[in-house]
C-alpha cells in the first residue's frame, strides 16, 4: 500500500490546478515546485452540487506520477463517500468533503483517515463555523471557501476572514490541531491578512497561474506569509 505524503510544517502555498494550461499540466505542476508550493491542489466537481465539471480519479492518477507534493483533493460532489476510496487509490493524500454534501460526515472522515490520507471538511461562505462542532476532533484541517464553489476567478468575499479567527479560536479552546486552508480570491492583497487570521494553507489559483510566471508568483505568495 502507498505511504501518503504528509504536508510539510508551516505555513503553505497550495496552488490550484484548475486554474492552469491542462495542456501544459506537468510543466505547470513542476513550475509551482520550483516556486515553494507545499500542496497541490485538485478541485474535483461534478455539475451538480457545483455548477461545474471538472476532474476525476484518472487525472489524480495522472498527477502523482509527476510531483512528490501531496495533493490535496477538494471533493465538491454530492454523495463524497462513493468517490473517497477512488481518490485515495489513485494517490489523493489529503480529501476534504463538502459539510453541505456529507449526510453522515462523521462517517465519512472517519473512513478518509482509515484510508490513511488526511481528512478534510470544506464549509461553503453562508456556513457557519459552529456546525462543526461536533467533528472538529476527526477533522485533520478545515477548509473555508472565500468564494461561493464552482468557478475560479471569483472575488475574495472579506467576512470570511472573521470565520477564520472564529475557527482558529474554536481549535485552540478545544487544544486540536486540525489545520485551516482557505480558498477562493486569495492573492498578495489579502493572504497576510488570512495569515495573521490564522489560516495555515492557502489555496490560489489565478494568482499562480494568471500572471505567466506561476514559479514567481508561487514563491511570492510564499514569502508573504513566511515573513515574520
Amino acid at each position: 500500500m502507498r505511504t501518503p505524503v504528509r504536508p510539510a510544517s508551516g505555513k503553505l502555498i497550495a496552488p490550484s490546478i484548475l486554474s492552469a494550461d491542462f495542456a501544459r499540466l506537468g510543466e505547470e505542476i513542476h513550475a509551482i515546485e520550483k516556486g515553494g508550493a507545499g500542496l497541490v491542489h485538485v478541485d474535483v466537481m461534478d455539475g451538480h452540487f457545483v455548477p461545474n465539471l471538472t476532474l476525476g480519479p484518472p487525472i489524480v492518477e495522472s498527477i502523482r506520477k509527476t510531483t512528490a507534493l501531496p495533493l490535496d483533493c477538494h471533493l465538491m460532489i454530492e454523495n463524497p463517500d462513493r468517490w473517497v476510496d477512488a481518490f485515495a487509490d489513485a494517490g489523493a493524500d489529503l480529501i476534504s468533503v463538502h459539510q453541505e454534501a456529507a449526510v453522515h460526515l462523521h462517517r465519512t472522515l472517519t473512513h478518509i483517515r482509515a484510508r490513511g490520507v488526511l481528512a478534510g471538511v470544506v464549509l461553503n461562505p453562508a456556513t457557519p463555523v459552529a456546525t462543526l462542532s461536533d467533528v472538529l476532533g476527526e477533522a485533520d484541517y478545515v477548509l473555508l471557501m472565500s468564494v461561493n464553489p464552482g468557478f475560479g476567478g471569483q472575488k475574495f468575499i472579506p467576512g470570511v476572514l472573521s470565520k477564520v479567527r472564529e475557527l482558529r479560536r474554536r481549535l485552540e479552546e478545544g487544544r486540536l490541531t486540525a489545520r485551516i486552508e482557505v480558498d477562493g480570491g486569495i492573492g498578495t492583497s489579502n493572504i497576510k491578512s488570512l495569515a495573521d487570521a490564522g489560516a495555515d494553507w492557502f489555496v490560489a489559483g489565478s494568482a499562480v497561474y494568471g500572471g505567466g510566471d506561476p514559479a514567481g508568483s508561487a514563491r511570492a505568495l510564499a514569502s508573504l506569509v513566511s515573513a515574520p
